[in-house]
């Protein structure tokens, strides 16, 4: 029988401000040209989520009042589904906004923006000027360590607690808050980033990565070339 990968994209309309469908799609076509099957829900404003019914779920960025809005949804509609769906081994993407959501807190000027805690990690919109920028980071997702390359451009700072572990290790960039030298966070199958450009089309190989702890296989290869050469691209612009 053949596997299906089942996505579950979170406010797809509202969390997509750089471009995270491109995300979708690279799974999909990675998927399609394997033979396996792809399957994509949607959960947005007041719709709950089935914690049993996705094997990924991914949230992308959104601009201020997108994310106020959005934050108090997942506090209302999907805080419990997610942690249970994060406990039985889903995973969980999200990049830049939605990164600052899996977390406890996001303080923006006097507002403090729930998250829904499947972290520990507080993000706190910084005085300074944004971290902007071209951005490569070591990660380990347990086949070795790779590069991740990608742009960032956030104006939060974001601290993780001292039990979490970061995605990794910047080597070129800004990071989590510019300060500590990590970027993202990685409990389990549950990874946050500030990646993105979008990330997956950069990142083929994470991309594959995050099938196979989903889906619990070994993919075989596939010929990469163009893929390869997308990557390398993004990290010769880190200058890595």
């Amino acid at each position: 029988m053949t596997a299906t990968l089942r996505v579950c994209a979170l406010y797809p309309e509202l969390m997509n401000i750089y471009a995270d469908r491109g995300n979708i799609a690279v799974l999909r076509a990675r998927c399609e040209w394997r033979g396996l099957g792809f399957e994509l829900a949607a959960s947005s404003l007041g719709e709950d989520v089935d914690p049993g019914a996705h094997d990924l779920f991914y949230i992308g960025g959104g601009q201020d009042r997108d994310q106020i809005a959005v934050a108090e949804d997942m506090q209302a509609t999907k805080r419990d589904a997610m942690h249970q769906a994060a406990a039985r081994g889903a995973v969980v993407l999200a990049v830049c906004g939605g990164y600052q959501l899996l977390g406890e807190s996001y303080t923006l000027g006097d507002r403090e923006l729930p998250g829904i805690g499947l972290v520990d990690l507080r993000t706190v919109r910084g005085e300074g000027e944004r971290l902007i920028g071209n951005c490569a980071i070591e990660a380990d997702l347990g086949t070795g360590p790779r590069v991740i390359a990608g742009f960032e451009n956030h104006g939060g700072r974001t601290h993780l607690g001292p039990g979490e572990q970061p995605l990794g290790r910047v080597l070129r960039g800004h990071g989590n808050n510019g300060a500590d030298g990590f970027e993202g966070v990685r409990r389990d199958n549950v990874i946050g980033t500030y990646l993105h450009g979008p990330l997956l089309p950069k990142n083929a190989w994470l991309a594959d990565r995050l099938t196979e702890l989903a889906l619990g296989v070994e993919l075989e290869p596939l010929d990469d070339t163009l893929e390869d050469a997308a990557h390398g691209s993004a990290r010769r612009a880190a200058g890595v």
